[in-house]
């Protein structure tokens, strides 16, 4: 069983490491692409859309829904990377809590 003090020291620094992150997710970047790169749309840590790159050849008035679901694709994917960025830089964080059973905190 861990120490009441080494835990509040613990949780001290993750409060700490944590508003580190925030500030940090800003800064992050992933991009996501759909039919073979004529779609590209990049998010940051904070899950804001930054820019959208679109091929002309993707252009076709007739044919709008393609387009529609290419940008919702390339979302997606950019979304699912920048949740596994987060993901990694938060895992150091938790290192040496997982064996503690805190409410409100899914380890």
């Amino acid at each position: 069983m861990m120490n009441p003090f080494d835990l509040v020291k613990n949780l001290q620094g993750l409060q700490s490491q944590m508003a580190k992150l925030k500030d940090e997710l800003g800064d992050l970047r992933a991009t996501g692409s759909s039919g073979g790169n004529m779609v590209q749309v990049t998010v940051n840590g904070k899950f804001e859309m930054t820019d959208i790159k679109i091929d002309p050849i993707a252009v076709d008035p007739r044919d709008v829904q393609m387009l529609q679901d290419l940008i919702v694709a390339a979302h997606s994917a950019a979304i699912d990377k920048i949740q596994e960025e987060i993901k990694e830089k938060s895992g150091s964080m938790f290192g040496g809590l997982e064996g503690l059973n805190i409410p409100g905190l899914n380890l």
